[in-house]
């Protein structure tokens, strides 16, 4: 090796040639993760030392877990006629309310959304107004409207959608804005009106995204109906109940069973429409 290549490899190989690495610091980025945890453990805490929760109580029971859903296992289809009706009822409640909600989530979307009035004050009330409807649980509903209303499926119906139209309404209105503005200027100046640009762009144009809600949606209302028949909103729910006051653990299994069946039929086929749409 010759003297010149020498002092060459020297050269390079000297600190001052050496690249510089770019310092990475993210003290700041996760500083509120430690804050965060420590919150969690601090209301978690606090939380077990006001319930009073009796542990050795608890741990006893826990064989009677198994106990129940051993119960549960030994089905009993005597009354599966009065079964099959009030899961009939439960997805007959679950679908009209998500088809009320659509429509209406669908209109109330459209002021809620920033890009189709494009009136600021009319899209902060409309907001406003569904996130407090959407702040109270749906049991709730429910149950003012059997006040209202009476007992039966129509209480179900009414006070499902409530929940499900304000959950459509943001819902909604995310994926009305979620449409680039080049699209609305472009049809804005040939001299569409707003509600032309709506049903000509905006809606078509989500579509995929409010069936993917639509699908999610059906499911939680399928769900909280099975919950909401305890109320006395109808359904299979009221079965249920029934069957596990009186200790008729085979026909509440069946129930359940069901359930689980339809819960799990609506999601394949709800994944096998959004391929479609995809």
């Amino acid at each position: 090796m010759s003297v010149n290549s020498k002092e060459n490899i020297l050269v390079l190989n000297s600190p001052k040639n050496k690249p510089k690495r770019i310092p990475v610091k993210c003290k700041q980025t996760n500083r509120f993760i430690p804050v965060f945890l420590i919150g969690v453990v601090v209301l978690s805490v606090l939380s077990l030392v006001y319930l009073e929760i009796d542990w050795i109580k608890m741990f006893s029971r826990i064989p009677q877990i198994g106990e129940v859903f051993w119960d549960l296992g030994h089905l009993d289809f005597a009354n599966i006629d009065l079964i099959f009706t009030s899961l009939i009822e439960t997805i007959s409640i679950a679908v009209l309310s998500l088809l009320y909600s659509l429509i209406l989530g669908i209109i109330f979307g459209m002021f809620a959304a920033r890009n189709v009035f494009n009136i600021p004050f009319l899209s902060v009330i409309t907001q406003s107004f569904f996130t407090f409807l959407r702040a109270v649980p749906t049991p709730v509903w429910v149950l003012l409207m059997l006040v209202c209303l009476g007992m039966g499926p129509q209480a179900g119906v009414a006070g499902l959608c409530v929940h499900t139209t304000a959950f459509f309404t943001k819902s909604f209105a995310q994926s009305f804005e979620s449409i680039p503005d080049e699209t609305i200027e472009a049809l804005e100046v040939t001299g569409a009106n707003k509600l032309t640009v709506f049903t000509n762009a905006i809606l078509p144009a989500a579509v995929s995204q409010i069936v993917a809600w639509a699908g999610m949606r059906l499911e939680t209302n399928f769900s909280e109906c099975a919950i909401l028949g305890m109320v006395g909103a109808g359904g299979i729910g009221f079965v249920i109940s029934n069957s596990l006051q009186g200790y008729d653990y085979g026909t509440a299994g069946v129930a359940i069973l069901l359930v689980f069946i339809v819960a799990y039929c609506i999601e394949r086929i709800f994944v096998r429409i959004k391929k479609k749409f995809a």
